[in-house]
């Protein structure tokens, strides 16, 4: 298969949209998520969308499916909370090396049956590496701020665990997404580096943070820049950012990645910001509009989507990065 850095110094990658936003059109019930597999759990378990790997793979495939047929040349693996810190919450710690082999080979075989369709567009499969649900350098309790509900070492494991599981399902990279706390991501990315010390063939890593608000910066105070200083030392194939604020917000926060960074640099916004009602109203040819901006100005390497995205976006987008060519930095490397 050809190399993915090949590809990038050529054109502009696509990324699939959200995993939630098509799982949620399903209108699964709670025997979609137990399924033979989990029947008699203790707990409910509806909402842990990443079980849906075991238990109803045809609706993950098909998920993934519809990604590479609107375009994308990376799907993301539907293990998004595929760590034992973030099972914890549904009792299921005991399955998170299967979620993550399984949730990589799903999207792995469909990535092969798209790539076999069409030869001159290899498909590939990003690992799914979320932020789990606690922080390493904040207090959840603003009585005791020195107190930490999870530390370095256990969150190093929980992301090793995971890391292990992803490239046993041959991911081709490992896309640790949705940073809010700069902690947790260098714990994961310390987790990657003991497993690429290892392996025969490291896997790439792209690392994609979260701008919360207006203020410009993640949930832990960092800016663009200072997020970019604190993670290129760990030879990154592209850093961005993804999700909480919608393409004309995130503008600007894209456009200082591109006045500093020596690697590629990826985009998945959400499609628009939230309604009233948690729903995002941003249509594929408005957020088409909206990311058109960061393509022509020659900002971005990798554009995708988040919260809201479908297919149709995702189609939308592709069309319109056809018309680009990639960012190019002349420190830049690959």
């Amino acid at each position: 298969m050809t190399n993915i850095k090949d590809i990038a110094r050529k054109r502009i990658l696509i990324l699939d949209g959200a995993m939630g936003t098509m799982i949620q059109r399903e209108n699964l019930q709670e025997a979609d998520f137990y399924g033979q597999r989990f029947e008699g759990h203790p707990i409910d378990l509806k909402g842990n969308n990443d079980l849906l790997s075991i238990t109803r793979p045809d609706i993950i495939k098909k998920i993934h499916a519809a990604y590479f047929e609107a375009g994308a040349d990376i799907v993301e693996t539907n293990t998004f909370s595929s760590t034992s810190i973030a099972q914890a919450d549904y009792q299921l710690e005991d399955a998170v090396y299967e979620l993550n082999e399984v949730g990589a080979r799903i999207a792995k075989e469909v990535a092969r049956e798209w790539t076999d369709k069409d030869p001159s567009k290899p498909r590939f499969v990003a690992g799914s590496i979320g932020p789990t649900n606690r922080t390493c350098s904040m207090s959840p309790d603003v009585n005791s701020p020195a107190f930490r509900a999870v530390d370095f070492n256990q969150l190093k494991e929980a992301y090793k665990e995971q890391v292990e599981g992803l490239a046993a399902g041959g991911v081709d990279l490992f896309l640790v997404e949705t940073v809010f706390d700069t902690l947790n991501a260098k714990a994961a990315l310390f987790a990657i580096d003991e497993f690429n010390e290892q392996a025969q063939k490291p896997i790439p890593t792209m690392v994609s943070g979260t701008i919360t608000d207006a203020s410009g910066r993640t949930l832990s105070g960092q800016t663009p820049e200072a997020f970019y200083i604190s993670l290129r030392h760990a030879d990154l194939f592209s850093i961005g950012f993804n999700c909480a604020l919608g393409a004309d917000q995130l503008k600007p926060h894209i456009q200082e990645l591109n006045r500093i960074s020596d690697c590629l640099i990826s985009a998945h916004p959400n499609a628009g910001l939230p309604n009233e009602l948690g729903a995002y109203d941003q249509t594929p040819e408005q957020m088409k509009d909206a990311i058109k901006p960061y393509l022509a100005s020659g900002w971005i390497n990798i554009i995708g989507g988040c919260c809201g995205t479908t297919p149709e976006h995702i189609h939308a987008i592709a069309e319109c990065a056809k018309q680009f060519g990639p960012r190019i930095n002349e420190t830049q490397t690959l």
